[in-house]
């Protein structure tokens, strides 16, 4: 496989447990489909229950600049923002490969913290049922949809400690 932007031979490297395909040029990188999923799953295990489909509207998808053509397949690249953020990324309508150009995974990362933050405070509740909801009806196995459960409850845990420690700290010296 070959960098869309250089035409360098794609090397073989592991970004949080997950092999992946970077140009040593300019230091992109290919994602085979679910593996930007499962490294960001690995780099921070508070956001396994935040996934964002990117797949979801294709009328937000455009065709890349310059004729970008995925490495895997050699269709061009639609390039589509990630979820709200401003991070664009250039993804493959039929391998579902993605694209990441040097830096990008940190910035998602960083911006699915910071959504990670509102989402748990403000839509606690509705995040909650679903994700008790996805225990019966998927679309993981049981036990990733019981993991992305406690993954929200120890991000609320943590929230609460932070948010209100005065309430935290008269909870804790509650009598036993």
């Amino acid at each position: 496989m070959k960098c869309p932007y250089c035409q360098t031979k794609l090397e073989k490297a592991i970004l949080s447990n997950v092999e992946v395909d970077f140009c040593p040029v300019c230091l992109g990188m290919f994602f085979e489909k679910d593996e930007l999923r499962i490294a960001k799953d690995e780099k921070d295990k508070n956001l396994v229950w935040l996934d964002i489909d990117l797949w979801q509207d294709k009328k937000k998808f455009k065709i890349a600049k310059g004729g970008l053509l995925c490495p895997c397949c050699q269709t061009p690249f639609y390039t589509v923002n990630y979820g709200n953020s401003e991070i664009k990324v250039d993804i493959c309508p039929v391998c579902q490969g993605i694209w990441l150009d040097r830096g990008e995974f940190k910035k998602i990362i960083d911006y699915l913290k910071e959504k990670a933050k509102l989402e748990i405070l403000e839509n606690y509740f509705r995040n909650f049922i679903e994700e008790i909801t996805e225990i019966f009806v998927g679309p993981d196995t049981l036990k990733e949809e019981i993991l992305d459960l406690l993954a929200i409850l120890k991000v609320l845990n943590y929230k609460f400690a932070v948010q209100l420690p005065t309430l935290t700290k008269i909870i804790l010296d509650m009598p036993k």
